[in-house]
This record gives C-alpha cells, sequence and structure tokens, in this order.
C-alpha cells in the first residue's frame, strides 16, 4: 500500500492537514508548538485508493527537549514512506526552521516529495520564488482547515500509487437508507457523525432540515448513499407549505431507499408521532432498523434497555422483525452498529430459498399446526416457492386462499423465519389457487 509521510515544522498545519484527509480528528491540534510528537498512522481513501498516512512531529534547528526523539521518528516515517509531503505555511512565511526542514530531506533524494503551501485561505501568492528556493520545486497552495486545495493534492498523491490499491468494492451500486424521525431527534447529527464532517446543518430548532439531501460514501469497501430527511411533524403542526413540501420529500425518500433507519430520541418519551412515522416504514414494506438516538442523554440503570426494548416491541408491534439499536450520534457511540445492521439485512436480501426444501417446511408446519376452519373451509397448502423481490417473497399454493385466516399466515411466516434465518427483514406471503392460474393472488401479511 502507498505510504505517505507528512513532514515539516511545528505549527505549518501538519496535523490539520492529516486530520483533513482522514476525514477524522485523529491527530492533536493546537497552536502551541510540538503537540505532535509521535507518529501517527491512519489509512485514508480517495477515489477508490487507499493509502497509509503519517503524521510526524515538527522538526527544528533549536536546542528543545525531545528534538532527537521526535527527529527520530520523523526519519522512520520518511524511510517508511513512498511519497512525502512537505508542508510549509503561507501564513507565517518563510524562516530558517523550513530550510532547515528542506535540508534533511534533501537526504532522501530517492523520495517523491511535494511541498504544500498550507494556510493560504487569507494569503495571496505573490512570491513564488521563496518557495522555489526550498529546493522542491512550485507549491501545491492549499488550506487544510479549511479544506481548499485538498482535492488537487489528494489527485496528485494517488498518481504516486504504483502498488495499485485499488479498493474491491463489494457492490458498485450503493446500498440506499435514509432517516426518518420527528422533529429533533438528532437525523443531521448523526450523518454528519457517518460522514465524518459537517455535511448538515445541526441546530437545536426543531426542522432546521427543509430538505432530503444524498451523499453517496464508502464505508468497509462498501458504496452507501444516506439520505437525511426533514423530521416529520403532526398534520396539525404542519403550518406552512415548505414544511408540507418537507414531508413530501421525506416520504420520497423512503420510496427510492433499500432500507430505513427509524430514528427515535430516547432522551424523550416514545410517543403518539412516533408510532406514525414507525406506521410509514411498516407501509412502505422496507428493511427497518429502529435506531434509538441520544442514549447518552439517558439516566440508565441494569434494566434500562430491556424496559426501552419492551416498550418499543409494544408500541412498534407492526415492526418486530425490526432490529433495535442504541447510538449517540453527538457523541459517536456504537454508530457502527447501524452498519452491522444493514449488512445482515442486506445478506438476509440475498437468501434464496430452494423450492424443495421450502415445502418440507410447509407440509411439516401444516402437521404440527393444523391450519383452522374459516369463511367454510380449511386451507390445504400442496406447494410453494420463492419468486424474486425487493424482499423475501413466497408464493404458496392451496385449495381457495379464501380460507387463509391471518393468524395462520402469520404462523407459517414465522416458521419460514426459523427454519431459513430471515430473521431482520419483512416477508410476503402470497397464497394463491392451485388451480386457477390466472386469477392473481391473495396476500397475507
Amino acid at each position: 500500500m502507498l505510504s505517505v509521510a507528512i513532514v515539516g515544522k511545528p505549527n505549518v498545519g501538519k496535523s490539520t492537514l492529516f486530520n483533513r484527509i482522514i476525514q477524522q480528528k485523529k491527530a492533536i491540534v493546537h497552536n502551541q508548538p510540538g503537540v505532535t510528537r509521535d507518529r501517527i498512522e491512519q489509512e485514508a481513501q480517495w477515489l477508490n485508493h487507499r493509502f497509509t498516512l503519517i503524521d510526524t512531529g515538527g522538526l527544528t534547528n533549536q536546542n528543545i527537549s525531545f528534538r532527537q526523539n521526535i527527529e527520530n521518528q520523523v526519519t522512520y516515517a520518511i524511510n517508511q514512506a513512498d511519497l512525502i509531503l512537505f508542508v510549509v505555511s503561507a501564513k507565517e512565511g518563510i524562516n530558517n526552521e523550513d530550510y532547515y526542514v528542506a535540508k534533511f530531506l534533501k537526504k532522501y533524494r530517492g523520495k517523491n516529495i511535494i511541498l504544500i503551501a498550507n494556510k493560504t485561505e487569507n494569503n495571496s501568492i505573490d512570491n513564488l520564488n521563496i518557495y522555489y528556493s526550498l529546493g522542491f520545486g512550485k507549491p501545491i497552495y492549499a488550506s487544510a482547515e479549511h479544506g481548499i486545495g485538498i482535492g488537487d493534492l489528494l489527485d496528485d498523491i494517488i498518481k504516486y500509487d504504483t502498488h495499485n490499491q485499488v479498493l474491491d468494492i463489494i457492490n458498485h451500486k450503493p446500498i440506499a437508507f435514509c432517516l426518518i424521525g420527528r422533529t429533533n431527534v438528532g437525523k443531521s447529527t448523526l450523518v454528519n457523525t457517518i460522514l465524518q464532517q459537517e455535511r448538515m446543518m445541526v441546530s437545536p430548532i426543531p426542522h432546521t432540515t427543509r430538505d432530503s439531501v444524498d451523499t453517496t460514501f464508502t464505508y468497509q469497501q462498501q458504496i452507501y448513499t444516506i439520505i437525511d430527511t426533514a423530521g416529520i411533524r403532526r398534520k396539525g403542526k404542519i403550518t406552512d407549505n415548505i414544511e408540507k413540501y418537507a414531508v413530501l420529500r421525506s416520504q420520497q425518500a423512503i420510496k427510492r431507499s433499500n432500507i430505513i433507519i427509524l430514528l427515535l430520541d430516547g432522551s424523550q418519551p416514545f410517543n403518539e408521532q412516533d408510532e406514525i412515522i414507525g406506521g410509514l416504514a411498516y407501509k412502505a414494506n422496507i428493511p427497518t432498523v429502529i435506531c434509538v438516538n441520544k442514549w447518552d442523554q439517558v439516566k440508565k440503570d441494569n434494566n434500562t434497555m430491556v424496559e426501552m426494548t419492551r416498550t418499543l416491541r409494544q408500541r412498534l408491534k407492526y415492526l418486530s422483525w425490526a432490529p433495535i439499536i442504541y447510538v449517540s450520534g453527538l457523541k459517536k457511540q456504537r454508530v457502527d452498529e447501524i452498519f452491522k445492521q444493514i449488512n445482515i439485512i442486506n445478506k438476509q436480501l440475498q437468501i434464496h430459498v430452494n423450492s424443495s426444501l421450502l415445502n418440507d417446511v410447509i407440509a411439516k408446519a401444516q402437521i404440527a399446526t393444523p391450519p383452522p376452519k374459516y369463511r367454510g373451509g380449511r386451507i390445504d397448502l400442496v406447494s410453494a416457492m420463492q419468486t424474486n423481490s425487493q424482499i423475501p417473497t413466497f408464493i404458496l399454493y392451496g385449495n381457495d386462499p379464501k380460507y387463509v385466516h391471518l393468524s395462520y399466515s402469520r404462523y407459517l411466516e414465522n416458521q419460514i423465519r426459523e427454519a431459513f434465518g430471515i430473521t431482520n427483514v419483512p416477508i410476503t406471503l402470497y397464497f394463491k389457487d392451485k388451480n386457477a392460474r390466472n386469477r392473481g393472488f391473495t396476500k397475507k401479511n
């Protein structure tokens, strides 16, 4: 894998650049020089290329404590690296310490080096000679703090990827998931945490987000599209056309999603509006994850989560198959559980049941619990098959679909779930008359 080391004197923005590229606040950033002393390494990626990025302490010719230790760490990083980012500050200008770093780097003539003039957001570049005097050609002008020029820098970095470490994307078609919930449950904060950037405006004022916003990103070699939606209010609370439009866009976002994240505010009591919004997920017949946010704000004991789960199962009976997770978007706690559940759901959506095995399950289910008499008759199922659909869908053939009671349909659904491990997604059962191919189906779920 391509290895890239960031080198420069103290306080030129090396750690800020490191954090910007990896899209995490991993390296400590402070105005005081010399905060970074050890090497910090993190995998980064750009345009499906991945590389190792190394942050290093500031090199200086001043007689300071830890100077030799810092130089040893920088030397190790340079020897390990395929590419070096030599960072100087356009704001403070070039001084003897920059020339000291340049001399230090020239000992490694076989290394590829990119000169970066950082902190250029408020500085005009009118004297190129001072940068050329360092001996590494024309610099890339950037502002790590404001994100200026970072895309151009990353484009240059991956040109050195002779290791050809292109990400092996599992699925080039993104898995689209939307976040729905009432106002002020923390949807935008959670989106920003997932994307590791201030993508969405966050405010304690309810209904700050009025539109559905799509962002495509890669996480653990899988492409996702996350759709943040406006908070849904009760109809009586929808007072202007903009909010009505926001509700409509939220409903449209659900329709174009593969998975729904039903977001609840764990710090507030579960209410009727949560049930109504959960009903939207049920009607959409789309896999759903019930995500209780703001769990860090809840006063907890050993039974808090158990009691909350019991309440949710009682109030959201129609989503009995939906997994329940507890997160904090603000504190970045257990957010990875969202992707774990999405992956479980995605695998279950790809399950295809062999017809002979399915028929055995249905036959044994009828023997164990014979169907009740209903509407003047009793259903007798003779065969079954799975059909292609967005969610697991099964066609069951029998004497007359009208004899199927809803409770028996649920019983058969549970038998299929248990037999084939389809536990976290909705299932649709269609019952059809074995002798009437063109009479259509009777759906029971």
